[in-house]
């Protein structure tokens, strides 16, 4: 399971309008990116979405069930890692699992290996470089038992390197779990390069101006990046970005 559904969601804060009339979904094992400009209410999206807070009209369902003001729903990973400092990498990952009743060692053990990690079990945080903490929220997030994964901006403090890496990682260990994912990032080759589906939002008040369907098949080979259909359809994006 794992289908997001959101309805005409509308959010302010005082007089500010930030999201209206906001619909879009997220089908079972679909990975869908998120495209809008600073400050367009992406966050402010993800927090409804996790039940953090709660939109002034408008519905959010997973599995048809509606989750508004509903905590607990969705698994999130923000743009810093997270990472509890005084808990070890094996403990941080397994805390999404710990809150449900639901911890096995063995499993996570297992996904930390995958994960390229194997060794770093019982380090702590602060051992880790960047990309190997963000390895490490992504397992945390796997081993929940939520079956929708919120990511925003997972990948923003990385260097291109690392960046591409990860990003390569990303869809290896998804395509194995094929959880559903709903991804923010402000780099559109990113979006093209790990996507389904893209969905383009306006500035302030946020509304949704355009969905893309990519057609690029999976697995995802880091070529496509240098290929002209991949740079036709970044062009293509590009153009509807700008005109916000």
């Amino acid at each position: 399971m794992g289908k997001l559904q959101v309805n005409n969601l509308d959010k302010a804060f005082g007089a500010k309008s930030v999201l209206e009339n906001v619909t879009f979904s997220v089908d079972e094992g679909e990975f869908v990116s998120l495209l809008g400009p600073s400050g367009s209410g992406k966050s402010t999206l993800f927090h409804l979405i996790g039940g953090i807070s709660t939109p002034d009209t408008g519905e959010i369902y997973l599995d048809g069930k509606q989750i508004n003001g509903k905590s607990g729903a969705i698994s999130y990973t923000p743009q810093s890692p997270s990472l509890l400092p005084w808990r070890t990498i094996l403990q941080n990952v397994l805390l999404g699992a710990e809150l449900h009743g639901e911890k096995n060692e063995k499993e996570a053990v297992k996904m930390i290996r995958r994960a390229g990690l194997a060794g770093y079990e019982n380090a702590y945080p602060h051992q880790l470089s960047g990309g190997m903490k963000q390895r490490a929220a992504f397992v945390r997030s796997l081993l929940s038992p939520q079956s929708i994964i919120c990511l925003d901006e997972p990948f923003s403090a990385l260097d291109e390197f690392t960046r591409l890496e990860m990003q390569q990682w990303l869809l290896k260990i998804w395509n194995e779990h094929k959880k559903s994912i709903l991804f923010v990032t402000h780099n559109l080759e990113e979006a093209i390069y790990l996507s389904d589906r893209i969905i383009v939002l306006s500035t302030n008040p946020a509304t949704v101006k355009k969905e893309f369907n990519i057609p690029f098949t999976r697995p995802r080979d880091e070529r496509i990046l240098l290929s002209e259909e991949f740079l036709q359809w970044k062009k293509v994006i590009y153009q509807e970005l700008k005109n916000y």
